[in-house]
């Protein structure tokens, strides 16, 4: 059966389409799945074991291809509660063990790496997945990588612009000529492995300031939203922003992208109840270290309303939820954030099948007619 999203990740063993980065059109919407590899729980309630988490997230990869899902997103962490902390190397074991679907990070880091790194990595991975690579550059919404690698907080904004810069340059596969303060300067350098049919597929991810979309125009690439609160519908003048943007710098239209938290059962009720308590753990522990109040079941239920950014629910209640993005934002594309907390693995393997078997072929459906 084709899903929404399969028909556009090419046969196996061959690219994707030359363009993977353009629109797709008004009655077609792209579905993917994003994760941090949330570190679970063991039966007794100790902590997993990050190196069971990672070969758990192996096999949700190799289930979100086999039932036809478009991407497979892995985000970089270098916390206790989450597994993935090099991306690249997951997504290359991912791709021995996957056909079809595209692989990518959901975000790098890209402030606390080298961008010449980062690209000869995913330049590699493109090559072992026969064109199948991603990569999602953002800051990050967790600062732990600068002091990990030595870095100062207080150079935050200067260390994305820079480093953003030059892997633009590194990107167009051209000799490099660049300078700045936040590295030694490159004159005439070439970077190995070329990516072997495109461009690497580059997107930038933002959280929602007007700053960030205008930033992502400029260097014309597509856009991510991550939206994990609030109601979807708020950020059409950012999508719009966006646009207007693209096309003032001369730049050819891109995709558009929303990655949101979720979580598919079998029923409404079911979904409600099996995801709540993992949310209700993880909003509180992050909220505790970010100064926000205890999260309550109102809020939840809230977030889990139709004009609500949680997509929990039924296959058809999550498939209407996505649908009106394609009606209010005018999105390419949809990244669901399956894991949360401590959400058992049995669980997201079954709300991954779900995805991709009823809620997939659903959404085809309602834009279709």
């Amino acid at each position: 059966m084709t899903t929404a999203g399969q028909d556009a990740a090419g046969t196996a063993g061959s690219p994707p389409w030359p363009d993977p980065t353009a629109p797709v059109g008004r009655e077609r919407l792209l579905l993917g799945l994003n994760t941090f590899g949330d570190v679970g729980l063991n039966p007794d309630g100790s902590q997993q074991h990050h190196a069971q988490a990672l070969r758990q997230l192996l096999e949700q990869a190799e289930l979100a291809d086999a039932v036809g899902l478009h991407a497979f997103g892995v985000g970089e962490h270098h916390r206790k509660d989450f597994a993935v902390s090099a991306p690249e190397v997951f997504l290359a074991a991912a791709a021995a063990r996957t056909q079809r679907i595209r692989l990518g990070s959901a975000v790098t880091v890209l402030s606390s790496d080298d961008p010449i790194r980062v690209f000869q990595r995913f330049a590699t991975l493109d090559a072992l997945s026969s064109g199948r690579a991603e990569v999602m550059l953002g800051r990050g919404s967790f600062i732990e990588s600068f002091p990990l690698f030595g870095l100062d907080i207080e150079d935050y904004d200067v260390l994305f612009e820079e480093k953003l810069e030059l892997f633009d340059k590194v990107r167009a596969q051209r000799p490099v000529h660049w300078e700045g303060r936040t590295r030694a300067a490159l004159h005439g350098l070439s970077v190995y492995p070329p990516v072997e049919h495109h461009l690497l597929p580059a997107w930038i991810g933002v959280g929602g300031t007007p700053e960030s979309v205008l930033r992502c125009a400029e260097y014309g690439y597509p856009i991510i939203f991550a939206i994990i609160g609030g109601q979807p519908a708020a950020f059409a003048p950012l999508v719009d922003l966006y646009r207007e943007a693209l096309h003032k710098h001369g730049h050819p239209p891109q995709q558009v992208a929303i990655h949101s938290p979720g979580y598919v059962a079998e029923t409404d009720r079911a979904a409600k109840e099996e995801f709540y308590p993992h949310w209700l753990t993880l909003r509180n522990r992050l909220g505790a270290e970010r100064g926000w109040g205890p999260a309550s079941r109102s809020e939840f239920d809230a977030q889990c309303a139709p004009d609500g950014a949680l997509y929990v629910g039924s296959p058809e209640t999550v498939a209407r939820k996505i649908e009106q993005l394609k009606d209010t934002l005018g999105v390419d594309r949809f990244d669901l954030k399956y894991s949360f907390g401590p959400l058992p693995h049995a669980a997201m393997m079954r709300c991954i099948d779900l995805f991709g078997t009823a809620v997939a072929p659903r959404v085809a459906e309602l834009l279709a007619n």
